[in-house]
C-alpha cells in the first residue's frame, strides 16, 4: 500500500510539473522562439562627471551578461533585440549625518541609466527607461577611493536589473 501511494504521488508531481512547462524559475523563457540574436549599442555618457571608463564598462558587463544567460548571438547591428542607452545621472550624496550633525557619516554612489529597448517580434515589450541603483561608503574614504569597488557592484546590479526586465520579465 505504501509502495502504491508513493507511485501515485510521483505520477501526481511528474504530471504537475510537466503542466508547469511554460513557467522558468529563472524567467529566461519569455522570448519568443523567433528572437535568435541581440545588439547592444555602446553605452554613451551624458552625466558630466563619473569613472573615467564606466561607459565601456557597462557596454561590457551588458554584452557578457546576454552571452552567457541567453542562447542569443551578439550581433553588431540589426539584432532581433537591441538595446542602447546612456548614462545620465552619476552622484554622490550625504545620506547619514554624524553625532556632530554637521557632517555626513555615510555618502551615496548614485548612477542612472537610460535604456531603450527594442524587440523586432513583439512591439508591446519595447520601453525606453531609467534604471538606477546606488551603494553607500563611509565619510572617510574619498569618492575616488569608493569608486573601485562600488562602481563594478553598482553596475552588476543595473545589468541584472535590464536583463530581468528585458528578457527575463522578472
Amino acid at each position: 500500500m505504501k509502495s502504491l501511494r508513493l507511485i501515485f504521488c510521483a505520477l501526481w508531481t511528474a504530471a504537475f510539473v510537466s503542466g508547469c512547462g511554460a513557467y522558468s524559475f529563472t524567467g529566461k523563457s519569455t522570448l519568443s522562439s523567433d528572437v535568435k540574436t541581440f545588439t547592444i549599442r555602446d553605452i554613451t555618457l551624458s552625466a558630466p562627471s563619473s569613472y573615467a571608463t564606466i561607459s565601456q564598462e557597462m557596454t561590457e558587463k551588458l554584452k557578457e551578461y546576454y552571452q552567457r544567460n541567453t542562447k542569443l548571438k551578439l550581433v553588431p547591428q540589426n539584432g532581433d533585440i537591441s538595446i542602447e542607452g546612456s548614462i545620465v545621472d552619476y552622484r554622490t550624496d550625504g545620506v547619514a549625518a554624524s553625532s556632530g550633525g554637521d557632517k555626513a557619516a555615510m555618502n551615496r554612489l548614485t548612477i542612472v541609466i537610460e535604456v531603450v529597448f527594442t524587440n523586432k517580434f513583439n512591439e508591446e515589450d519595447n520601453f525606453e527607461k531609467d534604471f538606477s541603483f546606488y551603494l553607500d561608503y563611509p565619510q572617510n574614504q574619498t569618492l575616488q577611493e569608493a569608486e573601485k569597488t562600488l562602481v563594478p557592484k553598482i553596475l552588476d546590479q543595473l545589468v541584472l536589473n535590464i536583463f530581468g526586465d528585458t528578457v527575463a520579465k522578472w
